[in-house]
């Protein structure tokens, strides 16, 4: 899929996404943006990204759109709408989610797409802002092989570590599997920093031994420093990772899976939240130990 004859239309211009943005249009892909707040794009407009005032507008002129919104209802609304991208996209179109969502969303948008001759993905991706940045994130893709192959290069702009997981859903689920992951080490990474500091010890020396042997994670090589500098900006947003794991919980429940971890995470994030860090990014879960 070469630059020359490709238009990418990239719907929800957040913290990930305008990064996501900036590195498509580096490559030399001509990027449509739209995003209900428009001031969120103004950026990446100023930079060279074509504005469309509707999901609809930016669906027309695409033949690759790239959705990254909120929460399910926000992919809903903008897959569903009567002005959304089934509706308007043209016959051939891939359409890649990467909106952490619901796996029965994810089939739901696949089915329909296919019915309108619409080749659609889910696509969640893990690495934060900086692997946004970077051009490193971890993209779990769920979708049939011989159109992934398709809009594969697209992907590796945005993307280092990039698996076709399986059909439709595969890469949600595969994406719940990540959050359960993260949510339990979130609370060991904040309770062995706090742990650290009553200890007299200094938190950074300590991370210099721990992180690099059975104790590591990109949780605590990358949030553990930002605790540490009490910088609480969104990498991800606290509200983000409570819909996440909410979504992981209920298809553990679907599958009679006991997650006792990913039970307690979401309680204490959701008890963060209501201090007020509901946009705070993930690594604010320390003032809970600190408080």
């Amino acid at each position: 899929m070469d630059t020359q004859h490709t238009t990418i239309s990239f719907i929800g211009i957040g913290v990930m996404g305008k990064s996501m943005v900036r590195n498509l249009m580096k490559k030399g892909y001509h990027v449509i943006v739209y995003t209900r707040t428009k001031e969120k794009a103004e950026e990446v407009i100023k930079e060279g990204a074509e504005w469309a005032e509707t999901a609809a507008g930016a669906a027309k002129k695409a033949n690759v759109i790239i959705t990254m919104v909120g929460y399910p209802k926000d992919v809903e609304e903008v897959y569903f709408n009567k002005n959304g991208i089934i509706e308007n996209a043209k016959n051939g179109t891939y359409l890649i989610d990467m909106t952490t969502s619901k796996p029965s969303l994810a089939k739901k948008i696949y089915e329909k797409a296919k019915e309108k001759g619409l080749h659609a993905f889910d696509a969640p991706v893990s690495g934060g802002d900086i692997g946004a940045k970077e051009g490193r994130l971890t993209i779990m893709v769920g979708g049939d092989e011989e159109a992934f192959e398709d809009v594969k290069p697209v992907l590796e702009v945005m993307g280092e570590n990039i698996v076709l997981q399986g059909g439709a859903s595969s890469g949600q689920h595969t994406k719940m599997c990540n959050q359960i992951a993260i949510a339990s080490n979130m609370i060991g990474v904040c309770e062995a920093i706090v742990y650290a500091e009553k200890a007299g010890l200094d938190p950074r020396m300590v991370l210099k031994s721990i992180e690099f042997g059975a104790a590591g994670s990109w949780s605590l090589s990358n949030l553990a420093p930002r605790m540490l500098n009490e910088d609480f900006s969104p990498g991800f947003y606290v509200k983000h990772f409570i819909k996440d794991m909410t979504i992981a919980l209920e298809a553990a429940k679907e599958m009679d899976l006991m997650t006792p971890g990913l039970e307690l995470s979401k309680s204490l994030y959701e008890k963060l939240a209501e201090t007020g860090e509901e946009n705070s990014g993930t690594q604010a879960l320390v003032k809970l130990f600190t408080s």
